[in-house]
């Protein structure tokens, strides 16, 4: 089987994935983008990447915290362009609050979204990778895979265990020409943080500006946001040859937040 290139990031409709989306499109590789949005709006998208940069371009839309949704997604999308050979786990989901009183509801979908939703990704993708001899498997935890913070118990969890699940994905694939890695982004300027940025603002009578400065400078000596552009290369880097003997790594790209 020739090496085929063809990327599924997940939540590559705005933020992070976003910004993946773009970096693995100028360097050629074709993508299958992922989201919530209607159809109508992924297929512009997808258009757009078309139009911007060359590559083949499809949209799927999907809830993947629901196992039997993404078993339909991947289906799709092998029937439809093919199967991905470097899958992106990006898409997730947050909620605070102290652990006793964490709604259930909430720990449920936040597992199932930033953790099991990668595990059901993996699982699928996988055969095509090793049967072709080469892939790559990027999993998007966070510094929250590395360390804690309060009131982030599911986050925190899910995001741990992404880290494990992707140890034992790079054990059990080292010899096949494919890898696993999580990079660990600290703070980033995306939609999952604004209401933190809101409480925050809320919370010291300051403006919502202000309040971005002042939860950066309570983690993290690195005095700004960690750009979803920088995010992305490290991804394309991931995905190079240079990067064939890196595996089951987590990679913290947080301004310095874990060498406390």
């Amino acid at each position: 089987m020739s090496r085929i290139k063809r990327a599924l990031i997940t939540g590559s409709t705005s933020g992070i994935g976003l910004a993946i989306a773009h970096q693995l499109a100028v360097a050629g590789i074709d993508l299958v983008l992922h989201g919530l949005e209607p159809q109508v709006e992924g297929d512009k998208l997808a258009e757009a990447f078309h139009k911007q940069h060359g590559v083949e371009a499809v949209y799927v839309q999907a809830d993947i915290s629901e196992s039997d949704t993404i078993v339909q997604m991947m289906a799709q999308i092998e029937a439809q362009v093919g199967p991905v050979t470097i899958l992106v786990n990006n898409a997730g989901i947050q909620h605070t609050a102290p652990v006793e009183q964490f709604p259930a509801e909430k720990w449920d979908q936040i597992l199932a979204v930033n953790l099991s939703a990668a595990f059901h990704t993996t699982r699928l993708a996988v055969p095509a990778m090793v049967a072709q001899g080469w892939g790559r498997i990027i999993n998007i935890s966070s510094v929250h895979g590395l360390v804690a913070s309060v009131h982030k118990a599911a986050y925190c969890a899910a995001k741990h265990g992404l880290i494990g699940m992707t140890k034992v994905t790079a054990l059990e694939l080292a010899a096949k020409g494919v890898t696993a890695n999580c990079i660990c982004p600290g703070w980033t300027d995306t939609p999952l943080l604004v209401e933190q940025f809101k409480a925050f603002a809320r919370e010291h009578n300051t403006s919502y500006e202000d309040a971005k400065q002042g939860l950066i400078k309570a983690k993290a000596p690195y005095p700004d946001f960690v750009s979803p552009a920088d995010i992305g290369q490290l991804v394309l880097f991931l995905c190079s040859d240079a990067a064939k003997a890196i595996t089951g790594t987590s990679m913290p790209i947080d301004g310095g937040w874990t060498a406390h």
